[in-house]
């Protein structure tokens, strides 16, 4: 299959790169690829004609977009839009990445695929809601894949940054723990994602992150037992680490669309993140692995 990467350098591109290596696949980034300019859009599906699009490109930086919030809906909303027009004129199938922010975080359970959603208490999260429905609006051959706390080879990601003041010798590392959440590996993403790809009948919202659910700190706590570093991991609450933009309290997704429709479930996120530390850090391995 022929397909176009929006993003493609970007942490989850680089791993469709790495993990879809029986498809042609075409990398649009920055600065060859502006998905802010509608004819430039336009013009790349009509020179590069691929079968479907998956579309990574955003701007992702949750704090920045506080603060630049014409670039954060000029990028996430106008762009979005501009990539799915420029789908729905050539006849091409787009698959687009969004987010756990687009909900506002008070949700008791985990958000299905049919709660609504509302962009959430962040420019970030209104930016990106603002491109899903763009997306709605001018392609009805799309499908939407959310996704939450994802970490991938090469980072940036939280799994990065505690390995990095581990091994910076920090014996002591304050988390917070009022954050409930599903750690993602862009490796299990890139896996389900190639699943949806080769059904074509299937369009709508999917929820991708992984299985299971912690808080930042469990999940830094996991990280660290797996490494074998002598981190100790304090909670702390999100009162104690104020940012620009506000964190959901629950970020956990919950993955109806993959049971209605057959498909197979996300890994754990313990499972996937044993997996990523052995094969980005060299660690993490298996007992009966150890030497």
């Amino acid at each position: 299959m022929k397909v176009l990467i929006t993003g493609g350098k970007g942490m989850l591109g680089r791993t469709l790169r790495q993990q879809w290596r029986d498809d042609e696949l075409i990398i649009a980034d920055l600065p060859e690829c502006d998905i802010t300019d509608a004819a430039a859009c336009d013009r790349l599906l009509a020179r590069t004609a691929p079968d479907a699009v998956v579309h990574c490109a955003a701007m992702t930086a949750v704090d920045r977009c506080e603060s630049e919030i014409e670039a954060a809906f000029r990028i996430n909303a106008v762009g979005s839009g501009n990539v799915a027009a420029a789908c729905f004129r050539h006849g091409i199938r787009l698959i687009a990445i969004s987010t756990d922010y687009v909900f506002n975080g008070t949700l008791a359970r985990p958000y299905s695929e049919f709660d609504p959603a509302d962009g959430g208490n962040t420019v970030y999260g209104r930016s990106k809601f603002a491109g899903e429905e763009a997306i709605r609006r001018h392609c009805p051959n799309h499908l939407i894949a959310r996704i939450a706390w994802l970490y991938g080879a090469g980072g940036p990601s939280f799994v990065h940054t505690m390995m990095k003041l581990a091994r910076e010798a920090h014996p002591v590392i304050r988390v917070v723990n009022d954050q409930h959440g599903n750690p993602t590996s862009a490796a299990a993403v890139a896996l389900r994602l190639r699943d949806l790809l080769a059904r074509p009948e299937l369009t709508g919202t999917f929820h991708l992150s992984c299985e299971g659910e912690t808080t930042w700190f469990g999940f830094a706590r996991e990280i660290f037992a797996l490494a074998g570093l002598p981190v100790t991991p304090v909670p702390c609450s999100s009162a104690e680490f104020p940012r620009p933009a506000p964190r959901p309290a629950n970020s956990r997704l919950e993955k109806q669309m993959l049971r209605l429709h057959r498909l197979p479930p996300m890994p754990h996120w313990r499972d996937a993140l044993r997996e990523f530390l052995h094969e980005e850090f060299g660690v993490g391995l298996n007992r009966s692995d150890s030497h």
